[in-house]
């Protein structure tokens, strides 16, 4: 294996203030991106869609629990698929393993949930097993087939609006890879993360960053803590909206990456 060289720590540096720069542009065009997504046309969907979960049958509006968007990942789990019944398809199961805890995701009126083909039975057993939390139904009209994920996986973004339902964008591929984070979830959906410092349309839902996060564990307990908030927001605007929370790995060390600086 041929390794880089091996340098003073000066030079590791110089090296990596470079390459910072080039990781800030990727950050902003990551931005631009997903300000691009909130202003895709949306399409509505008018065909009933059927799936059945632990509660019995459920319409595509069932699926988001009462909230305003809903983002599907088509798995590959049923007869047919190599490890079934014990196992979904092995990238798909990488996807489950890295959901991150979907309380962060519902405070923004966000649902995610799996649909397969597999009866719940199976699937039960399967989330048992594997240690997955997310809400997962089984397919049984032409979903996957309308919706580009009857051969291969995908993951769909949709929105509601009182009964209606629209279809907002669409990913699949190597865009799967960067799935399972609070913030890439948020980046694929309609109204995005919701904080001030986006550039989205008038109108759009939106808060501070920062002072809605929580445990996951305590947004239904109680709002977090002002000197939380406060320390947040001092952190925040010391690093400016160029950098803002969970946009990239690589930020200022001084509070950029997530406000982690007031933490202390």
């Amino acid at each position: 294996m041929q390794t880089p060289p091996v340098v003073t720590r000066q030079e590791w540096d110089k090296a990596r203030q470079e390459l910072l720069a080039q990781e800030k542009e990727l950050t902003r065009a990551r931005d631009a991106m997903a300000a691009r997504r909130r202003r895709m046309p949306w399409l509505a969907v008018t065909k009933p869609y059927e799936f059945d979960g632990p509660a019995g049958a459920t319409s595509l509006a069932g699926l988001f629990e009462g909230r305003r968007q809903l983002i599907v990942y088509r798995a590959f789990f049923e007869p047919g698929v190599f490890g079934w019944p014990g196992h979904a398809c092995r990238g798909c199961s990488m996807i489950a393993d890295q959901v991150a805890h979907l309380a962060h995701l519902n405070e923004r009126d966000t649902t995610l949930a799996f649909a397969s083909r597999a009866p719940q039975a199976d699937i039960t057993a399967l989330k048992h097993r594997m240690g997955w939390t997310m809400p997962w139904y089984t397919i049984t009209g032409d979903f996957d087939a309308d919706f580009g994920v009857d051969e291969w996986h995908g993951t769909n973004a949709f929105i509601r609006d009182g009964d209606q339902v629209f279809r907002t964008y669409f990913i699949d591929a190597r865009g799967d890879e960067a799935m399972g984070g609070t913030w890439d979830y948020l980046d694929i959906t309609a109204l995005g993360r919701q904080e001030e410092w986006e550039d989205s349309p008038s109108g759009y839902p939106q808060t501070p960053p920062y002072t809605w996060w929580n445990w996951h564990d305590s947004y239904d307990a109680a709002p977090p803590a002002q000197g939380w908030v406060d320390k947040l927001a001092a952190a925040g605007a010391a690093t400016g909206p160029a950098t803002p929370a969970g946009a990239a790995a690589s930020t200022e060390t001084t509070g950029g990456n997530g406000g982690c600086a007031a933490c202390g």
